[in-house]
């Protein structure tokens, strides 16, 4: 059989046309496929705009199905999952980015630190400790070591914040150390609650070595060395305390009172808080005065004065109804119940109001409940705010 030519020459132009018909083919494929992407990726940043997580989540996923590649894609997907708080679905999302072999050294620690917040947000603690432990070294260490600092807190693990704490100290511009004696004294407390007031003692040193101008430190040692009856000890730790720490007076006042009295230092406590109370009056202050002015013979000015003269400085309910409770009233049948009613009516008064959140509590805390913020009450009543 002989080989005709012709076909050959015919063949060759025909597979030509076929091959570029293909080509073309594959080309306006992938150029839809391109198209598609980017319209799926805008429509669900328009829904994330207006709010619509979860057609925003739709569109995202179309996305992804049609650029499996592009991981921008994912991280926007993980962290809507995340916000509307489908935990599991932000996780496997984070991990997917993770077990690619062909991401960045950048999107592996972005993924790393995304996957951490997820567990965080989920309350798997140990597991967003472990996840953000793998972040020391990258450029999310300052972040991942915040974030271990308020797992620990969360945990109540105060050794280990005040390790990232320090950490924080050295390598951040602002200061930690109010942070640190914080976590120090909360360690005291645990070990004075187990009857080791030695140890708990020598934490509170060191917590006042970090932050000298820290309030708790020194109240609490003083409160610990009042416990081991070393009374004259605890008041001197309190009266210098007043110099060191002089926004929190009002907290100091009822103890240190209780100590004057017992150690019979009483004129020269009372002296103290009157000038102290000219600075700066405080119903505090001035229910320390009262009582120390009442065990005191020689005071000038009576107990009930005192309220009296706070009224003409400040508009005080609170005073005013301690001012009635010693006075005679013209019906006096009725003092009892309008004394009952003035209590009730100030008793919102004399709480303390996180500045923070506005957690208001009848206690001072140093670490709102409600934000977890630290040192965000004041030392003074709702009514002097």
């Amino acid at each position: 059989m002989e080989f005709d030519l012709s076909w050959v020459l015919l063949g060759l132009p025909m597979a030509f046309v076929l091959g570029w018909v293909a080509s073309r083919l594959d080309l306006r494929q992938i150029r839809m496929e391109n198209r598609q992407a980017p319209k799926a990726y805008f429509k669900g940043l328009n829904f994330l705009l207006n709010e619509q997580q979860d057609q925003a989540i739709d569109a995202f996923i179309e996305a992804v199905q049609n650029d499996p590649d592009t991981s921008e894609l994912h991280f926007a997907l993980g962290n809507l999952f995340r916000r509307r708080g489908e935990f599991e679905r932000a996780v496997r999302v984070h991990q997917h980015l993770l077990s690619r072999g062909d991401i960045s050294q950048a999107d592996r620690h972005r993924a790393q630190h995304a996957l951490a917040l997820d567990y965080l947000k989920a309350g798997l603690l140990d597991r967003a400790e472990e996840a953000l432990l793998k972040l020391e070294g990258t450029p999310f260490e300052a972040q991942a070591r915040l974030a271990l600092l308020a797992n620990y807190e969360r945990s109540r693990d105060w050794a280990l914040a005040a390790q990232i704490a320090e950490k924080l100290d050295r390598a951040e511009p602002g200061s930690y150390s109010p942070r640190l004696a914080h976590y120090l004294c909360e360690q005291a407390a645990t070990l004075a609650a187990q009857g080791q007031l030695d140890e708990a003692q020598q934490l509170l040193l060191q917590a006042i070595a970090k932050a000298p101008g820290a309030a708790r430190a020194r109240l609490d040692l003083a409160l610990l060395q009042a416990r081991a009856d070393r009374v004259e000890l605890a008041w001197q730790t309190l009266m210098d305390a007043l110099h060191h720490a002089p926004a929190a007076v009002p907290l100091m006042a009822q103890p240190l009172t209780d100590l004057a009295l017992r150690n019979g230092r009483v004129v020269e406590t009372c002296a103290r808080m009157q000038e102290l109370y000219a600075v700066q009056p405080s119903l505090d202050v001035l229910n320390a005065i009262v009582a120390l002015s009442s065990v005191n013979d020689d005071a000038a000015v009576s107990a009930r004065d005192w309220y009296a003269r706070h009224l003409e400085k400040e508009p005080s309910l609170v005073a005013a109804t301690q001012w009635i409770a010693g006075e005679k009233l013209e019906h006096e049948q009725f003092h009892p119940q309008v004394q009952r009613a003035l209590d009730h009516a100030t008793k919102p008064l004399l709480r303390y109001r996180c500045a923070a959140c506005g957690f208001e509590a009848v206690k001072h805390f140093w670490q709102c409940p409600g934000c977890q913020s630290w040192d965000s009450y004041p030392a003074r009543r709702v009514e002097e705010l």
